[in-house]
């Protein structure tokens, strides 16, 4: 046996005769990301923000992204108040406040819901859940009388409802002391609210619950608020807002002459 038969036999990959170094695929390098927990947050930042910026920019050069609708206003104090107190209850839990574009909902609730009628919603109510009924065509619909034997024991007119009773609102009592931080409040966040508006705020508060008060200025402020004793009883009470707040719902926009924009 010559001397060369007595060597180990050369690796293949030491020569260019035997099988090529598999390239690495990019699955491969995306270990690299995997097993560096720093880098992989790095990158995952960057994903987001250029996903984020793909989303938001285009929407620096548009002048308004909801159809402006006539009628739509900011709420009344007597209404911001009684939408406070359907957020404090929890009522936006059991009951939505948007109709769908479906024949069935619009059959039972009335025109589908307008993104404008929720302009001035900080947060909005459209909700997700309807153990109770939808409500954003509710104003009108049922008399102050009915809501406040609602409010008192749901059973009583609905036997199957499973609402609490919120007969304690028309014994709490409400002077508005502070409405008119909560108007400023609220044009802080975008809700054009004027300075004669805020300056008034506790005025129309008080005159909007008061058919018998100087309620002019209410009305010229707030087109189309309704003024009268929503609960019988005399002061401000906390039925009062919240009726107020609903009955103004859904009333605002004159969907018989409404004709929705075709490029949107």
């Amino acid at each position: 046996m010559s001397q060369d038969d007595k060597k180990p036999p050369m690796p293949t990959g030491a020569t260019g005769l035997g099988e090529r170094p598999r390239r690495k695929s990019i699955l491969d390098r995306h270990q690299i990301l995997e097993r560096n927990a720093t880098l992989l947050l790095v990158f995952s930042f960057l994903v987001v923000t250029i996903g984020g910026l793909v989303q938001i920019t285009p929407l620096f050069y548009l002048e308004n992204t909801i159809e402006e609708v006539e009628g739509v206003r900011p709420y009344s104090p007597l209404e911001l108040a009684g939408r406070d107190i359907y957020l404090r209850e929890g009522c936006y839990v059991c009951h939505s406040q948007m109709i769908r574009p479906m024949r069935d909902e619009v059959e039972r609730y009335g025109h589908y819901s307008l993104a404008a009628e929720s302009m001035y919603d900080h947060p909005f109510q459209w909700g997700s859940k309807r153990t109770g009924p939808d409500l954003a065509r509710v104003g009108g619909r049922y008399s102050d009388d009915w809501h406040l034997v609602h409010l008192r024991n749901p059973q009583a007119v609905v036997p199957e409802s499973v609402m609490p009773k919120y007969d304690f609102l028309e014994r709490t009592q409400i002077d508005g002391e502070y409405i008119g931080e909560l108007l400023a409040t609220h044009r802080f966040v975008g809700v054009p609210y004027t300075d004669e508006m805020i300056e008034n705020a506790r005025a129309d508060f008080m005159a909007q619950a008061d058919p018998d008060s100087d309620f002019d200025g209410v009305l010229e402020r707030y087109p189309g608020a309704q003024v009268r004793n929503f609960d019988g009883q005399p002061g401000v009470s906390e039925a009062d807002a919240l009726i107020a707040y609903m009955q103004m719902l859904g009333t605002l926009v004159d969907f018989s002459t409404f004709v929705a924009d075709a490029s949107r």
